[in-house]
């Protein structure tokens, strides 16, 4: 992904850009952002925490500075998901599937969509619980390979994918910070401190 080389790695020449954007001129198409700096743009616009990684080492050395920014180690965690259990099993933590007061919820997604940098999951993430009665800190662990550019591409891939057993309870995270004030836009909608643990593996 080329984005995250970007930020991740290799100095970019701010200067040049400038100039290609005052060739382009004021009257010309926006030229469209690449998927994955979309989805950078807009998730952290809603207030998400991000941490690329490369490797699944990178991945557990990003969750143990959650744990330890958070004082989470040795607490209890909300997790559906057995194969995330297995995975992250060597970590001080103390895994249920029924405590909704739990220090805070362990899940993947189906997909990340670009336009809004909101997070699309259904059952098999959440059951069929509503997101106000998980807890308030969501650690979500996702791979590049589910970024989609809009929402109808993401439930088309919820389509196919399951094809004869199509999940229910689709929706979507989109605040990942505390409103004080809730505008009409938001009413409704369930706010969360939210880490994206996001693999590289395309």
């Amino acid at each position: 992904m080329s984005l995250f080389k970007k930020i991740f790695g290799s100095k970019s020449k701010p200067h040049q850009d400038a100039n290609l954007a005052d060739e382009r001129g004021k009257y010309m198409p926006q030229i469209e952002l690449p998927i994955d700096e979309r989805f950078t743009i807009n998730f952290r616009k809603n207030g998400g925490k991000f941490l690329y990684c490369d490797s699944f080492t990178d991945v557990y050395n990003s969750l143990e500075s959650i744990l330890i920014e958070n004082g989470w180690e040795g607490k209890e965690v909300l997790c559906f998901d057995e194969k995330l259990q297995e995975r992250f099993d060597n970590f001080d933590l103390k895994f249920s599937k029924i405590n909704m007061n739990a220090s805070f919820y362990l899940a993947t997604c189906e997909y990340l969509i670009a336009d809004n940098g909101s997070i699309l999951v259904d059952s098999n993430q959440i059951k069929e619980k509503k997101l106000n009665d998980l807890p308030d800190n969501f650690v979500i662990f996702a791979t590049t390979s589910q970024l989609v550019g809009a929402i109808g591409e993401g439930l088309r891939g919820i389509k196919n994918k399951y094809k004869s057993n199509i999940p229910s309870n689709i929706t979507t995270i989109k605040h990942f910070q505390v409103q004080e004030e809730k505008d009409f836009l938001s009413y409704g909608s369930s706010s969360k401190n939210l880490y994206l643990l996001l693999l590289e593996d395309l």
